[in-house]
Formats: C-alpha cells, sequence, structure tokens
C-alpha cells in the first residue's frame, strides 16, 4: 500500500503544487518588491506590475529572463501557491478590479508559499521507506497543513506560519535522520555551514546534513551527494556538474535551478534541469 498522502503516489500528491500560471493572476510579478541586483535587472516596488508583463498576465520576456538580468525570476517557485490564492482563497475574483483586493492577495502569497513547500516536503517524507515509524506524524501534520492552506484571507493572515515552520522542520529533520541513519558510513553533520566559495570537488558527503549550508558558488563538481539532506541548503552559483543527487532528500528545484550543473549531474528527480 502507498504510503504517500492519498494512496495516488509522490507526482499526484504534489500535483497541485506545481506552478500553474494559466490559473493565477501574476501575483508574483507584482506583489513582491526586488531592488536591482545581480538576480534583478531593474527595481520593482512593491503592487507595482513588472515592466515586462503582459495584459495577459504573462511574461513577454520568459523564454529570455536569464538573458535579460531576471536569474531571480527563473529560480523562483511559488509551489502552486499563486493559483491556490487566486482560485480558492479569493474564489477566482479578479484583483484588478479591487485595490484591496489585491493587497489580500499580495499578503497572503509568502504565507501559502511556505505552506506548499512544506506539503511539499512532508509529500516526500511520506515516500520514503526508512521513515515508515514517523509516517503517523508526518500525515497529521500534512492533513493540518493542507486544511491551512484552504484558510480565507482572514485565517491566512492570522496564521503562526513560523510556528508550522519549526515544528515540521524539527519534524523533517528527525525523518533525515531516521533515513541516513540506515547508511553503513555517512559524512559529518554541516548544517547551517558556511561553505561559500568551498573548493569541495570530488568530495564524499553522502548522508551528510547540509541542511540550511550556504554553499553559494561552491566547487560540487563530481561531489557524492548521495543521501545528503539539503533541506534549505542555498545552492546558488554552486557548480554540480558531475555530481552524484541520488537520494537527495529535500531538494527542490529552485535550487538545482539556481545551481550550475550538465547532464551527467545525476539523481534529479523529474529530470535535470540543466542544459
Amino acid at each position: 500500500m502507498s504510503t504517500t498522502p492519498a494512496g495516488h503516489g509522490l507526482a499526484a500528491a504534489r500535483a497541485h503544487l506545481r506552478a500553474d500560471c494559466s490559473r493565477c493572476a501574476a501575483l508574483c510579478c507584482v506583489g513582491p518588491a526586488f531592488a536591482r541586483s545581480a538576480d534583478f535587472a531593474l527595481d520593482k516596488p512593491a503592487g507595482q506590475p513588472c515592466p515586462n508583463l503582459g495584459e495577459d498576465f504573462r511574461c513577454r520576456i520568459h523564454a529570455e529572463l536569464r538573458d535579460r538580468g531576471f536569474p531571480g525570476c527563473v529560480v523562483f517557485d511559488c509551489f502552486g501557491a499563486g493559483q491556490q490564492i487566486v482560485q480558492v482563497t479569493f474564489r477566482g475574483a479578479d484583483r484588478r478590479g479591487a485595490p484591496d483586493l489585491a493587497a489580500g492577495m499580495y499578503a497572503a502569497l509568502p504565507v501559502m508559499r511556505q505552506l506548499h513547500e512544506l506539503l511539499w516536503h512532508l509529500a516526500e517524507a511520506l515516500t520514503l521507506p526508512a521513515a515508515a515509524p514517523l509516517h503517523g506524524e508526518v500525515r497529521r501534520l500534512h492533513a493540518r497543513t493542507e486544511a491551512a492552506s484552504r484558510g480565507g484571507p482572514e485565517e491566512l493572515a492570522a496564521l503562526d506560519v513560523a510556528g508550522y515552520r519549526a515544528e515540521a522542520g524539527e519534524l523533517l529533520h528527525r525523518v533525515s535522520e531516521l533515513v541516513r541513519g540506515r547508511l553503513p558510513r555517512r559524512a559529518g553533520a554541516r548544517r547551517g555551514a558556511d561553505l561559500i566559495g568551498a573548493r569541495l570537488r570530488g568530495a564524499k558527503l553522502r548522508g551528510a546534513s547540509l541542511r540550511g549550508a550556504y554553499l553559494i558558488g561552491a566547487d560540487l563538481r563530481d561531489a557524492d551527494l548521495r543521501d545528503a539532506d539539503l533541506l534549505g541548503a542555498d545552492l546558488r552559483g554552486s557548480d554540480l556538474r558531475g555530481a552524484d543527487l541520488t537520494g537527495a532528500l529535500f531538494v527542490t528545484r529552485p535550487q538545482l535551478e539556481a545551481a550550475r550543473g550538465d547532464t551527467a549531474t545525476r539523481g534529479v528527480a523529474g529530470g535535470t534541469p540543466f542544459r
């Protein structure tokens, strides 16, 4: 019997956690502010549409974002929060006709995104046989988080998201310990470590806890990252060419999109995003 939510497998459990821009209203292109930097080519105040946004809620330069100086847009993933807010929280309302409504949508976006990201990781935890002793706890937290994500604007505004994250983080840590504990040998923990620009080519990091580690610009070519815990690890600009991520825990698409890899990068669930 499947251990994933609703028994339909990981892909089905995560189906509503994948961004569907056709059912959103470009919330991520309007609500957040961003400053001119290596990630964005210009300044944009909160609540103001990006100048690249079309009337159809589509990005006019989507295929050229990285080349045009917007890698921050490329690596962003709302985990389906946008369509959830528009279609469920606000029941399909059009933000353009009501400024107060729009403000509520923008305020709900970071809350919903965090809830959906937690659901993404909890769904993964339920597929890990070694974590079976904790599956009951994971299911209960998954159900509570799902229920919270279906709340109205007022409920979302009052939600203790930090509390949810702390609770989920502790539970996912125990899941990680069970899974990595089955390995005959595992690399030492580097949780939250400052590894910015570190020379880790060929490093033996199998089973290591790299949770929250700063790996910005790190050289991880040909590194053994099998079964490593990468929850929240900052992989921006890291070099994953030839690295093996088979079985790596809690790694997301945005993390990989922010890194550099190639077709020799192994073990990336859902296929490599690298070209």
